[in-house]
């Protein structure tokens, strides 16, 4: 018994001893490996063909609906500006604080001034620098002010018209903050004199400042008017319509766009918002360039913008133009 025990003792260390020595020493025998298979898998690299779908792609889309953790948007009117029947909401769902219409005025001053200028009135960089873009509107406008803030807050989600979506490069939060300053610019057109007197502005200083500039823009537009030819021509409304970037909105072709096409508009009846109806003639296309809220076609958004800075030749020159369209 004793001796059995001994042995069972002697064995176990010569084992110990074998197994030991084996550490560190060096092999080109493969290791052992009970289950082998997470070491030999099948795998693709990025864009590797994998004839096992369909379509033999390796990377796959997500699955349709599926929502990262954190980004589901629950609250539509907070992420759209439009509540659950698809009206604009009409207030501002965040407060309104000092630091949030600075962080408006900031992201406004990146990426809406450049077209909409630095005040709201349309006249941005792109816009006056002859690019032929289609006008951008003036905050400043009756129309603008009484539109609902989800409106304004949905022109920057979703675009409007040439203006694409800004939703990938600007914040939920910012887009609402542009919002916000956007209806500061508004109120601080009508801020009462004895208001602004109150923060110690140089109100005689502004005055003779804003005069100044009235009169350098006023010589720059005689020396712009005196190099615009007089004549009224389809050439140079033609021009005209390529210059502000009408085929923006209205095709020549009868494609459906976002405004009526122009093609055989001209001496046709017109079906208008009220119900009534116009007949395209040149009192009617002139009244739709200058003042294009004044009779609206139905079926489409009042959403061109005036042009009554064009000189009368030029407006005359986009009517022949819209003749030219018509079949005769």
């Amino acid at each position: 018994m004793i001796l059995s025990r001994r042995l069972t003792q002697v064995a176990l260390l010569l084992t110990a001893l074998i197994l030991t020595s084996c550490r560190g020493q060096l092999s080109d025998r493969p290791p052992v490996h009970p289950n082998p298979n997470m070491d030999h898998q099948e795998r693709f690299n990025a864009q590797q063909e994998n004839p096992f779908f369909a379509d033999n792609r390796s990377m796959r889309a997500p699955v349709e609906g599926t929502v990262a953790r954190g980004q589901l948007k629950e609250d539509v009117a907070l992420h759209t500006g439009t509540d659950a029947e698809g009206n604009f909401i009409s207030e501002n769902p965040y407060p309104m604080t000092r630091e949030f219409l600075y962080r408006g005025q900031d992201r406004f001053d990146i990426f809406c001034s450049v077209c909409h200028g630095g005040t709201g009135d349309g006249a941005g960089i792109i816009m006056t620098g002859g690019y032929g873009y289609v006008p951008a509107p003036s905050f400043h406008t009756d129309m603008i002010r009484e539109m609902p803030d989800g409106q304004i807050y949905s022109a920057i989600y979703d675009g409007v018209r040439t203006m694409p979506s800004y939703r990938t490069q600007i914040p939920l939060k910012d887009r609402w903050a542009i919002v916000a300053y956007i209806r500061a610019l508004q109120e601080s057109q009508s801020v009462p004199e004895d208001e602004v007197r109150q923060y110690g502005v140089d109100i005689a200083a502004l005055q003779e400042a804003y005069q100044e500039m009235q009169e350098a823009e006023e010589a720059a537009e005689e020396a712009t008017d005196s190099a615009i030819p007089e004549e009224v021509s389809a050439e140079l409304g033609e021009q005209l319509f390529t210059r502000y970037g009408c085929q923006a909105c209205h095709s020549t072709d009868g494609s459906s766009m976002i405004g009526p096409t122009l093609a055989n508009l001209y001496n046709t009846e017109v079906d208008l918002e009220d119900g009534s109806t116009v007949t395209a003639d040149d009192e009617y296309l002139i009244e739709s360039i200058v003042d294009p809220s004044a009779k609206l076609v139905a079926g489409y958004p009042n959403m061109m913008q005036p042009f009554s800075f064009l000189e009368e030749s030029e407006v005359l020159s986009l009517v022949e133009y819209i003749k030219t369209l018509a079949d005769n």
